[in-house]
């Protein structure tokens, strides 16, 4: 089965770069190019994209928006976003993880991990590139210092439906532990895991394990640890 991948960037240069790239891969293929995000949530709908990598700082609707247009979007809702980002460490990149974004790399990553980026969030994984410690996303969702009365209570309320092993389960996914990793710690088959985590992200209307993420630090199950 071939990735479609849709570029979005406004420097045609970088474009060219992961055409060639992608392109490269027999189980990748590049099906458009966008130079803003207005143009990238088009494009995805046209092109039926599997994942769109895309660029947060781009002229007009930039990728922060598109990716909350794509989010929003049923008819969208087999694309993947993967937020391609300069400074790792942007209160952007959180922000792209609310609005839906399944992960973020780093401009700067070696080309055989934005390769396995794509994979990754084509099958559904939640994306954190190498260089990001497994804590990011905690520490910049508690950016601010948020209290718990500001914390997302319908979410909260929504994690009642999950079973006690779902919850556990989850527990270790926003720790950015694997399906393996997790079936080690609570002595189960990664099968297992992979339908308690199927399960939860039903239950929880999240769209792949980076939501479950932000589900988890956000209703207030996990605690943001600052290292």
């Amino acid at each position: 089965m071939t990735i479609r991948v849709l570029l979005a960037d406004d420097q045609a240069l970088l474009r060219s770069a992961f055409r060639v790239l992608v392109d490269s891969e027999p189980d990748m293929e590049v099906v458009g190019e966008a130079s803003d995000g207005e143009e990238a949530v088009r494009l995805a709908k046209e092109e039926r994209a599997d994942v769109v990598l895309m660029d947060i700082r781009m002229p007009g609707t930039d990728g922060l928006a598109a990716t909350r247009m794509i989010s929003a979007d049923p008819t969208l809702a087999q694309v993947r976003v993967v937020i391609l980002t300069t400074f790792e460490v942007d209160d952007y990149v959180v922000q792209s993880l609310r609005a839906g974004a399944s992960g973020f790399l780093g401009k700067g990553s070696e080309p055989e991990e934005l390769l396995a980026a794509i994979r990754i969030a084509a099958g559904g994984e939640a994306l954190l590139s190498p260089a990001a410690t497994k804590g990011l996303i905690a520490r910049f969702l508690a950016q601010g210092d948020a209290a718990d009365d500001e914390r997302d209570p319908a979410r909260a309320e929504r994690l009642a439906a999950l079973t006690v092993r779902e919850r556990e389960v989850l527990v270790q996914v926003a720790g950015g532990h694997s399906n393996d990793e997790i079936a080690e710690r609570l002595e189960v088959s990664p099968l297992t895991v992979k339908t308690h985590v199927n399960r939860a992200m039903a239950k929880l209307g999240a769209r792949d394990r980076a939501q479950l993420v932000v589900i988890a630090y956000e209703s207030g199950l996990v605690r943001p640890r600052v290292e």
